[in-house]
């Protein structure tokens, strides 16, 4: 019995069946019950209406309510049988297709679990049954997405460790067998690599805080002006040098922002810093910051090399670049674009990313909701 027990409790198919034959016999009870109620009163009506007819002879009326309630006994209960056997087939039916879609997802569910991240269930239909089956299959994908990201974040972290530590064994073992001469342009090559290392590191870790939620943030009331003179005041010589114009165009009158400055000026220099390097000299290069409902907007434009439409959708992903030929050591660790779209985010912003193709330059903005009263 107490195998049974935990049977039924484990069981869905046999709750609901067993819900299902409570309502029929709830139903039965209460048929039954009226018909017992109503057939007294209506077996005297029929009486009464035969006696009419027929005379008032005590056998007869007897005899028309005996046969009245055997034929109505008859009735009710071969309705009953019937009614049960239609009930418990349809019952067992209903309880089969409500079941099964559950036991699908559940195999599928400990495939996923498995590693198996392509398993899909079916959708067979528009209720709410259809609708646990299409979030499961937008959970499955997104699982998916997410162990497909993961396996390239390993990729891409041994490619960018690999390049400064293959450069660094390389010199080590030169300057051991006497090839290159121990020369201060040496050790100095060899601790540009070790910065590398410590720059990609320090952006993992930067990242790994970002994703989690986890930035340390000190936000404070400013203007938007200072947060750009700042940021352009750092760059402009870099500019100047490559020949790179700059135009800086801020609207009178803007509100302050609640942020945090540190936070802001890397998204800045980030994006400004990508824009020149992909600007070639004579280009030019536009600062637009204002006002945009109850947000600021800060727009960055080039006369850059532009982004392909097929890269615009996963420019802020990490370690992707759009020139994959690209040398890594002119292309810092590639994933400055994702902490800045985390940074801003993490303000209640948005950033985006726009361009007509390759040769038509590109434009990168992002807003910043105004400081509150």
């Amino acid at each position: 019995m107490s195998n049974m027990w935990g049977v039924f409790k484990r069981s869905l198919r046999a709750k609901l069946f067993l819900s299902y034959l409570i309502v029929i016999l709830v139903g039965v009870v209460v048929m039954t019950g009226a018909v017992q109620i109503q057939t007294p009163a209506a077996i005297q009506r029929h009486i009464e209406r035969m006696e009419a007819h027929l005379g008032t002879d005590p056998g007869l009326a007897e005899d028309l309510r005996i046969n009245f309630i055997r034929a109505v006994n008859e009735i009710t209960t071969t309705a009953v049988i019937v009614s049960l056997i239609a009930a418990i087939a349809v019952s067992l039916f209903t309880s089969q297709r409500i079941v099964q879609p559950i036991r699908n997802m559940m195999r599928a569910s400990r495939e996923i679990a498995a590693g198996h991240f392509n398993r899909r269930v079916a959708v067979v239909s528009e209720d709410e049954l259809g609708a646990l089956a299409e979030s499961f299959n937008q959970m499955a994908e997104e699982l998916e997405l997410t162990e497909q990201r993961r396996l390239n974040l390993i990729a891409d972290v041994a490619h960018e460790l690999r390049t400064p530590l293959t450069n660094l064994r390389t010199m080590l073992e030169a300057l051991t067998d006497g090839v290159l001469s121990p020369e201060p342009s040496t050790f100095q090559t060899m601790n540009n690599e070790v910065l590398r290392l410590q720059r990609l590191v320090q952006d993992l870790q930067e990242l790994s805080r970002a994703e989690a939620g986890e930035m340390a943030m000190f936000p404070e009331r400013i203007h938007p002006a200072d947060l750009v003179s700042s940021v352009v005041d750092k760059l402009v010589l870099q500019f100047h040098d490559k020949g790179v114009a700059l135009h800086v165009n801020i609207a009178p009158n803007l509100p302050d922002i609640y942020v945090d400055p540190a936070r802001i000026t890397q998204v800045l220099v980030n994006i400004l810093g990508n824009a020149l390097q992909y600007t070639p000299s004579e280009g030019q290069v536009w600062v637009v910051v204002r006002q945009v409902e109850n947000a600021i907007q800060f727009v960055i434009k080039d006369t850059g090399r532009g982004i392909p439409a097929k890269d615009l959708p996963h420019i802020f992903e990490r370690f992707y670049r759009v020139d994959k030929s690209r040398a890594r050591a002119s292309g810092g660790s590639g994933i400055g674009l994702t902490i800045s779209k985390h940074i801003i985010e993490a303000h209640g912003g948005r950033i985006w990313a726009k361009s007509e193709g390759l040769g038509q330059g590109s434009e990168f903005g992002f807003t910043l909701p105004v400081a509150s009263e």
